[in-house]
């Protein structure tokens, strides 16, 4: 491949990478902002989301501490709204926000958003296709380095491998408005049951909507993957051509 060519390829990815990097700094700028501020009612992020899980009529999950920074989630196959160490017994706007959000996706499932499911779906596919995407463009390489029609068979593979590369655009796609729903039934909760003064909510928003730019990074980032995947098989198809 030509050297102006590994240039444009940079051009197409650098500023994803860079729009990632930023998504994540603000998160984190966000969250140590709002985790000095304690909330006025004092109670810990772990017995909010407990008690909101109560008063929903989820009685199956549970509340539990995880260990590491900003790894929560919720799983419910397990029935559990995992909560990082430094938000579960913490009061802090920060952590009442991130706890509600994870609340959020367990109301989706007793709900049964659409949607989420869909994502679970989407994640067996892409679990599926992650595992045949690299076979898949190895022997379409190896096919490309043949002497008889190796160009037609080789981009067959990476075509094919394209395709499954797809699902995981596809996945980060369904993500989006999984995530957004989840932080808006979080922001709705935080105003019906005034878990937090308006002045505070406010900033859990804030720490909610940073979180939720990271989702979007991740879209962005992988659909340049793509576009550079597909950029490499077309030179390769373009060097063989000639």
């Amino acid at each position: 491949m030509e050297y102006y060519q590994y240039y444009l390829m940079g051009i197409v990815l650098l500023p994803a990478l860079i729009f990632a990097i930023i998504a994540q700094a603000k998160v984190k700028s966000e969250y140590a902002k709002y985790a000095d501020v304690i909330s006025q009612s004092g109670t810990p992020a772990n017995m909010v989301a407990q008690r909101i899980l109560e008063s929903k009529g989820i009685n199956d999950v549970v509340v539990k501490k995880v260990a590491g920074e900003l790894t929560d989630y919720y799983s419910d196959k397990d029935k559990t709204v995992a909560l990082s160490q430094d938000i579960y017994g913490s009061a802090s706007v920060a952590a009442i926000g991130i706890a509600m959000h994870e609340v959020g996706h367990a109301i989706q499932y007793a709900e049964g958003y659409g949607m989420i499911k869909f994502r679970n779906l989407m994640i067996k596919v892409n679990n599926i296709s992650s595992v045949l995407l690299w076979p898949l463009v190895i022997i379409g390489l190896i096919f490309n380095l043949a002497v008889l029609n190796g160009g037609i068979i080789g981009n067959i593979f990476l075509w094919a491998g394209i395709g499954f590369f797809g699902f995981s655009v596809i996945l980060n796609l369904v993500t989006l408005p999984v995530e957004y729903d989840a932080s808006n039934r979080a922001k709705k909760v935080m105003k019906e049951e005034q878990l937090l003064t308006p002045e505070e909510r406010q900033g859990a928003e804030k720490v909610l909507n940073a979180a939720a730019l990271t989702y979007v990074a991740a879209l962005v980032v992988s659909v340049m993957y793509l576009v550079r995947f597909l950029f490499v098989v077309l030179m390769n198809s373009d060097r063989r051509r000639k």
